[in-house]
């Protein structure tokens, strides 16, 4: 059959899509420009009748009644290894459950927690060799895919070919439907002040022919400006952003000088403007990858000169990081941020950096603190952290002393807290 004829063998409508989820089904989308819009904004409509259906989230890029109305508990509950905003706001109630991962092994264990017996994601159109292509999400996309009893494919046009491991034939579809809508975009917002000198520093600790990974936030996003003055950087990540296709334009990066996959561009995923989006299409210079291949420590290892920044909620005098819950709430997850300090610990030349401000809450509350709040969470051993930067300055961690450590990092604790934190490793006898 050709591919024409295989589509339109397979082509439906959302309703229909829907009408195949069965009581004890569990579902598994891809997220970010392949979030499956329309099925997901509509899978509320089925609670009356099915029960115990389960849906693996993350950071849904769309507001849905499925994921913020606590009435439909045991009829469709949420699993996630990464909470957003509405799996904290309705965690009490019992219908949101989070499965603690690394990011290297997602596809992996998401299938061994719970496995999805159905897949569905947002594809771009049938290409001439009769695939469409994940374009923006390959972190669990793929083994979710190979694990499902059913797979359905939304099909929008606004989605480009991206290259990698993206492509997938149209066979591989049960079901396929027409949905079109405008793709989720983040555009940087303006830094800080605060972001900027931080950007500054962490600036000063990267040199031209660099392999660099950016997480998510300010900061990071901050980066964009502060790294135009470097020369055939390089991009290993989990996340492909607009900064990075700003500096990619700019001519900043260029992949000339990567230990490995040579002039291009890789990443799990990307989230960013419609320009990142434009870039990408049909780009060689990109490539998207599983995260079980972006993300994994060893690889990343391979990388000389490889710089991860990161972002944390806070971290101990020790060096002890904690990037994914306040106290003992979840906030958010691990993600790659132990992937990537590990890995970049292990490369040649490699720097792991957590850069983080000083303070939150208006300046009420410091980020670095003697011990972690009870019921924290640590991302990230002390033994993998290296340098940590804020708007006062860079403390090398590796290979230092505890007491060494408390020294540096006190120095770039924000002024009016450096007291207290010295009074308190004293009694805890860090020195």
């Amino acid at each position: 059959m050709n591919p024409a004829h295989s589509y339109a063998a397979r082509l439906g409508t959302l309703e229909g899509a829907l009408n195949l989820i069965r009581s004890g089904d569990t579902i598994a989308t891809s997220i970010y420009g392949d979030e499956p819009t329309g099925f997901l904004s509509h899978l509320h409509t089925i609670a009356p009748k099915v029960e115990g259906v389960t849906l693996w989230t993350m950071l849904m890029m769309g507001e849905y009644p499925v994921m913020t109305d606590t009435s439909l508990k045991d009829r469709i509950n949420i699993l996630s290894f990464f909470y957003n905003s509405d799996c904290r706001a309705g965690h009490s109630s019992g219908r949101y459950s989070m499965v603690p991962m690394n990011l290297h092994v997602v596809g992996k264990s998401l299938v061994a927690a719970k496995r999805p017996t159905v897949y569905v994601a947002a594809v771009s159109p049938v290409d001439e060799t009769g695939s469409v292509h994940l374009s923006f999400d390959l972190q669990a996309s793929l083994e979710c895919l190979d694990a499902a009893d059913h797979v359905i494919f939304e099909i929008n046009p606004n989605i480009p070919r991206v290259f990698g491991e993206t492509a997938v034939p149209i066979e591989r579809a049960d079901y396929v439907y027409e949905y079109v809508r405008p793709l989720p975009t983040i555009r940087p917002p303006v830094p800080t002040e605060t972001e900027r000198r931080i950007a500054e520093y962490v600036s000063s600790l990267i040199g031209d022919g660099d392999c660099i990974q950016l997480g998510i936030g300010g900061i990071p996003n901050a980066m964009g400006d502060a790294l135009t003055d470097k020369r055939d950087l390089g991009v290993h990540t989990e996340m492909i952003t607009a900064s990075m296709g700003m500096l990619m334009r700019r001519g900043v990066i260029t992949n000339a000088r990567k230990s490995m996959n040579v002039g291009k561009t890789v990443g799990a995923f990307a989230l960013g403007d419609d320009a990142l989006y434009e870039l990408m299409r049909d780009n060689p210079k990109f490539e998207l990858r599983r995260a079980a291949y972006t993300n994994n420590p060893f690889r990343i290892a391979q990388n000389d000169n490889m710089v991860s920044v990161n972002t944390a909620i806070e971290i101990d005098l020790t060096g002890q990081v904690c990037s994914e819950s306040i106290g003992s709430t979840q906030f958010s997850g691990t993600g790659g941020a132990a992937d990537f300090a590990c890995g970049a610990y292990h490369a040649k030349g490699g720097r792991g950096i957590i850069a983080l401000p000083a303070t939150t809450k208006g300046g009420a509350v410091s980020k670095i603190v003697a011990q972690l709040t009870p019921g924290a969470v640590v991302s990230i051993s002390r033994n993998l952290t290296d340098y940590v930067v804020t708007e006062y300055g860079i403390a090398r961690l590796r290979d230092r002393s505890i007491r060494q450590r408390a020294e540096s990092l006190i120095a770039v604790a924000a002024p009016e807290f450096r007291q207290e934190l010295r009074a308190q490793a004293n009694r805890l006898m860090l020195w």
